[in-house]
């Protein structure tokens, strides 16, 4: 590990030179990506000089321990040094890990309702409602591309777009079914009911990283509506593309545009094609989709969301928090950071095998 952190920070050393030279920017392009490539190798390359500053500093202690005055100094600092380097060999073991390509992607999130009526549409609204606050703490902006409303302010469907980077990151561990015990607005004698969402985080893909047959596609426009079948729009701006390869659906009908919905549609096709082609190479290698946190099959059931208790609980990592309000008001950290702990600690024991 010790040889592949120098070759790292060589490569640092190297893209600072490269960065500092007068005609650095010729090339835009390129001088985008090798600043992308140097903020990406720098946390490890400062872990690794603080890895190497611990072993300079239990030697130097090492060294002065034969002084009979200074031995108890030295006993300590070389103990403290010690717990560094140890710390910092592990946090150099994550560092190294494989990165997600499209960790720093935005992200297509859909969202529907499932089992349980107008309260699993009610929910679903709450879980939209819960990412769009997310959204909004982490400085992210979210772009509707479908939103298909009850008459009770519930949701049908919902998908939309988070714009911001390292959306992906930490978005991806949303995937799965989310379940709601709760008495319903509907409910008139107090009873708690048990309902269902499905939530499908995709990474966004662009025409040009996914190769689509445009004779593979028909379209179908139709007139945007909204609850109860309002026209919202009385051209017909909305636009569904079928795949018909695949099966695949995608429909976009938020823009006054059809050029516009048309190009929505695009990109949330693409993004699907992406992940089938995805799960069909995670299948050939490894026979399952991903590791057990973390992987989005949109029938597992990942969070129970139990309102008279005031609890959230996430069954991948065993996690209960009793402030099930500051959830709902978009405070996921704690649960991501749970559950990006856990994935990482996955990863590094597969490494090591």
């Amino acid at each position: 590990m010790l040889e592949k952190l120098q070759g790292v920070s060589n490569r640092y050393e190297e893209l600072c030179f490269k960065s500092e030279q007068p005609d650095f920017y010729a090339d835009p392009k390129k001088a985008a990506a090798l600043l992308r490539e140097k903020n990406e190798l720098e946390p490890v390359v400062d872990a690794y000089k603080a890895y190497r500053q611990a072993e300079q500093d239990m030697a130097d202690a090492q060294e002065l321990m034969g002084d009979p005055e200074m031995k108890e100094l030295c006993q300590e600092t070389f103990a403290a040094a010690k717990a560094q380097k140890e710390e910092l060999y592990n946090k150099l073991q994550i560092l190294l890990l494989p990165k997600d390509p499209n960790d720093e992607k935005n992200v297509i999130v859909e969202i529907r309702g499932g089992v349980g009526g107008e309260e699993s549409a009610l929910f679903a609204h709450s879980l939209f409602r819960m990412y769009s606050m997310y959204a909004a703490a982490k400085g992210w902006s979210i772009e509707l591309l479908n939103y298909n409303e009850t008459e009770l302010g519930g949701v049908k469907e919902a998908d939309f777009v988070i714009n911001g980077r390292g959306a992906y990151s930490r978005m991806k561990y949303e995937s799965g079914v989310h379940r709601v015990q709760r008495v319903p607005e509907t409910e008139s004698g107090g009873r708690v009911h048990t309902s269902t969402a499905t939530v499908a985080v995709l990474p966004e893909m662009e025409e040009v990283d996914v190769q689509i047959n445009p004779a593979d596609i028909e379209m179908q426009v139709y007139r945007a509506s909204g609850a109860g079948g309002q026209h919202v729009n009385k051209t017909s701006s909305a636009v569904r593309l079928i795949h018909k390869p695949t099966g695949i659906v995608v429909a976009c009908q938020e823009e006054r545009s059809q050029l516009q919905n048309r190009e929505k549609c695009m990109r949330m096709l693409a993004s699907k094609l992406y992940e089938m082609e995805q799960e069909k190479k995670d299948s050939e290698v490894t026979g399952l989709r991903r590791s057990q946190v973390g992987t989005g099959m949109r029938n597992e059931r990942i969070r129970t969301y139990n309102f008279p208790q005031g609890r959230v609980t996430d069954h991948r990592v065993g996690l209960t928090l009793y402030r099930i309000d500051a959830i709902m008001d978009g405070d996921l950290d704690e649960i991501i950071n749970a559950l990006a702990t856990a994935d990482q600690a996955e990863k590094l024991k597969n490494a090591q095998k």
